[in-house]
């Protein structure tokens, strides 16, 4: 099966992230990691760009319409209607080098945000979840280098993640009205498909799409964890994927140059820029953070 895979803004990214579609605005948001900065595409085709005092590894958005960046000191509230950056939630877990990585919310509006010591060069990252309705901080699992792939069912009974430098998704049971969880489950596991799993997200059927950083795919997972598609994209590096556009027909999907040579650069000129086509699958709107 052919797609239509086109670049929908400048291969300018050097580790693009964290795609989300803002409906309220029809527009996409996402982080250049390592620039840093927050980038928007607009309705119109242009992409406009706040730069960040620091590492930003993710964005999500927020019922009163702002929303919450995750930079290394903490998550902090954006308002693009006048670039203003407020820090909100201060995040010390005692290690210099940490920062908050991939993040999103559950059906039912409660934040899930990870952390990781940058690069996954020690394991002092850990999955937290903040119910806003209580500000309650909670810790899921510990001890991860690189965690990603956070993205919940439609139903909102279902969690994914994964430590891309284990190479597993793992799932867990969760209840959508009380948040209480299950034990972690391998849902699909290491070297089933090539490259490492990174950011991932949910389409209207049920099935995990879920962006391989090294392989230069999207793989798409059955709710049982069976392969059921690759898509081979221009880049080695894809690292997140989402669903927006006009009735969520479109998926996004952020790219990397980070670590690629001269050559490499040369050889994916679409490197850094952020990728869309049409799978033929909707996607669901976002959920934005409750709190």
């Amino acid at each position: 099966m052919g797609y239509a895979i086109r670049a929908v803004s400048e291969p300018v990214d050097i580790l693009g992230e964290s795609p989300v579609w803002n409906a309220r605005e029809a527009a996409l948001y996402w982080v250049d990691i390592r620039a840093p900065a927050l980038r928007r595409l607009n309705r119109g085709g242009t992409v406009e760009t706040w730069p960040m005092p620091d590492l930003v590894g993710a964005v999500v958005l927020r019922v009163d319409g702002r929303l919450l960046l995750g930079l290394r000191t903490g998550l902090h509230t954006f308002d693009p209607a006048d670039g203003r950056l407020v820090p909100w939630l201060p995040i010390d877990e005692g290690h210099a080098e940490n920062r908050i990585n991939d993040s999103r919310c559950d059906r039912a509006g409660r934040l899930w945000f990870s952390t990781m010591w940058d690069f996954g060069r020690r394991r002092t990252g850990s999955l937290y979840r903040l119910d806003g309705a209580v500000m309650q901080l909670e810790s899921i699992i510990r001890d991860l280098a690189v965690p990603n792939a956070i993205a919940f069912s439609p139903a909102g009974d279902r969690a994914y993640f994964a430590d891309s430098a284990d190479g597993a998704i793992h799932c867990l049971a969760l209840d959508p009205r009380t948040g209480a969880l299950g034990p972690p489950q391998v849902f699909v596991p290491a070297g089933v498909v090539p490259g490492k799993p990174d950011g991932a997200t949910v389409d209207a059927e049920g099935f995990l799409w879920n962006a391989r950083f090294g392989a230069g795919i999207v793989a798409r997972f059955s709710p049982d964890g069976r392969l059921e598609r690759v898509v081979p994209l221009p880049v080695s590096n894809p690292t997140s994927c989402s669903f927006g556009g006009p009735d969520h027909a479109t998926l996004f999907v952020t790219t990397a140059t980070q670590g690629l040579d001269d050559a490499q650069r040369r050889a994916q000129p679409l490197a850094g820029a952020v990728l869309a086509f049409e799978p033929g699958i909707g996607g669901l709107a976002e959920p934005a953070f409750a709190g």
